[in-house]
């Protein structure tokens, strides 16, 4: 299983642990990454995804995965995401043409 977000694509990033005596030796830093099921309201189903916990923090400060990603710029997701994005468009669409 590939450490990356599913929305956003942050992976791991690599760099160097410096000691007190200024010695560097590599290291990785990992995401927080975290298995949840997310409820999209016009889609009228949860998905499962893994993706990071800042992630889950900003999708729940745009008051849920539906308004975060209608409200992101598509270059910005990842291609996972942005078929989601499509699939929410599209089922808001018929949506309104019903109601």
């Amino acid at each position: 299983m590939a450490r990356r977000c599913a929305i956003t694509s942050k992976g791991v990033l690599s760099g160097n642990t410096v000691s007190h005596s200024n010695r560097k030796a590599k290291r990785r830093f990992m995401p927080n990454m975290q298995q949840v099921s997310l409820q999209s309201d016009a889609l009228g189903q949860t998905i499962r995804m893994r993706i990071t916990a800042s992630t889950m923090r900003t999708i729940d400060h745009n008051g849920g995965l539906d308004n975060y990603l209608v409200n992101t710029h598509s270059k910005s997701l990842s291609e996972e995401a942005r078929t989601l994005k499509k699939r929410i468009l599209k089922a808001r669409e018929l949506a309104k043409a019903a109601a």
